[in-house]
């Protein structure tokens, strides 16, 4: 059983929606109901979703769905479907992802069972393990780390003292340094005078033998799921944001940082204080040097460097001239 991590509120009726948010309906009825928000890869019939101008139109869009757009893209979009035009979609987003979702309550996680460790598990002192967790075989819980409802770790896992991990499932063997904060909330919202925040219902997933450096942040997905692959390592002080995919056997030294939504492939390699740029795409095998700035993707096998990142030759060639072979 998938385990869950907030509270779904649907179906929300049309009238709910249109309330929440200043828009024109096309096509919709009171007697609409939306049972999930969800993103545009994910959409099936009765959820509502949204699309952004600069975002591709998926094919054969269910026409029972309901998608929160712009006058630009529903002129785009079939004539038959639902529609909520507005002006600023982040906007709506950020109030109708509120709509649909929120925390458990407190009394509402006493419902969970009770929290169900495997055998020869070693726990530190002041470790807080909530309700619904589950762990596995021989897992060690240091000193002071908070594990939080409904969360999985699996077999043979060490987490370090005063580490936090919410909305995760982590699979066997994961190493987690102390002070690491696995699974918070991302940072995705509508910037105003009064910032509505994007209610965040994406998972983090680490599979088996990934190993996280302390002081390490790993910010769960917002509509979609935070995934790190088989044995990639983080270094100390690492940052991944919402929605990043890792492939596996990667490794990234201290103080990298990863924007949200960057897919980056198997066998990447970063320095210290690189930064990648967020919705981009990073091939196989890539390198990148220390404190290089990736602002746009890169295919297989390259190797890259510099501030905006270019190709290792280039990057050399460049600086030879301005600098000279010393």
């Amino acid at each position: 059983m998938v385990p869950s991590f907030f509270k779904k509120l649907g179906p929300i009726s049309s009238d709910l929606v249109k309330s929440a948010i200043n828009c024109k309906i096309v096509n919709v009825s009171k007697d609409d109901y939306f049972d999930s928000f969800v993103s545009i890869s994910n959409v099936t019939d009765n959820a509502l979703s949204f699309l952004y101008d600069n975002e591709k139109i998926r094919d054969n869009l269910p026409l029972k769905s309901g998608i929160i757009c712009t006058e630009k893209m529903a002129n785009k979009l079939n004539p038959d479907q639902k529609k909520f035009i507005v002006g600023n979609v982040q906007e709506s987003v950020a109030i109708i992802s509120n709509v649909f979702y929120r925390d458990y309550t407190k009394k509402e996680k006493m419902n969970f069972e009770d929290p169900v460790l495997g055998e020869s598990c070693e726990i530190g002192n002041n470790v807080t393990i909530e309700k619904g967790v589950k762990i596995g075989k021989n897992v060690k819980i240091n000193h002071g780390a908070v594990v939080k409802i409904n969360c999985i770790i699996g077999d043979g896992s060490i987490i370090g003292s005063n580490t936090v991990i919410s909305n995760s499932i982590l699979g066997e063997n994961i190493y987690i340094g102390s002070n690491a904060s696995i699974g918070q909330r991302g940072f995705g919202f509508f910037l105003s005078k009064k910032n509505i925040n994007i209610y965040h219902i994406g998972r983090v997933l680490l599979q088996s033998k990934v190993s996280v450096g302390s002081g390490c942040t790993i910010d769960r997905g917002s509509f979609s799921d935070t995934v790190i692959g088989e044995n990639t390592y983080l270094d100390n002080l690492c940052h991944v944001a919402h929605n990043v995919e890792i492939g596996n056997n990667s490794a990234f030294a201290a103080m990298t940082g990863i924007a949200g939504s960057a897919k980056i492939g198997n066998y990447v390699l970063t320095g210290g204080q690189a930064g990648i740029a967020g919705h981009i795409k990073i091939g196989n095998n890539v390198h990148i040097a220390a404190k290089s700035g990736v602002f746009q993707s890169i295919g297989d096998g390259e190797t890259v460097m510099g501030n905006p990142a270019i190709n290792k030759y280039k990057f050399i060639k460049n600086y030879k001239k301005i600098y000279g072979k010393k």
